[in-house]
């Protein structure tokens, strides 16, 4: 596996889990702390901290998912590097070979005078 798999496959995880954490919250105050508690919110001890884990997990999995594109970027460019200077250097030889060698419209004046 490469390193650029690696990330990739980080990277579907992490946005996996920032959906259900996203998908969790209710933008109004509810989601999954309202139904703990209902309207009064302090009956139940967990309540605010619930929120609190929700709000921190959402901000770290997008910091988390900002961090592992940077770091499959920088894979990815480390990988064709390597490629590109690969490819050149088994091509060069080859390249070399097949043409033919160039003449100067004067070379062939001068063989067609000696005939």
């Amino acid at each position: 596996m490469s390193t650029f798999t690696i990330f990739l496959a980080l990277i579907v995880i992490v946005a996996f889990l920032l959906v259900v954490v996203i998908m969790v919250q209710n933008p109004k105050g509810g989601g999954l702390s309202s139904s703990f508690g209902g309207s009064g919110g302090q009956q139940m001890g967990g309540v605010k901290k619930t929120t609190d884990f929700l709000d921190k997990s959402t901000w770290t999995l997008a910091t988390v998912l900002l961090v592992l594109i940077l770091l499959s970027n920088v894979a990815i460019m480390d990988s064709r590097g390597v490629t590109e200077s690969r490819i050149i250097n088994e091509n060069t030889p080859a390249a070399q070979q097949e043409q033919p060698a160039q003449t100067t419209p004067a070379e062939t004046n001068t063989t067609e005078d000696a005939e």
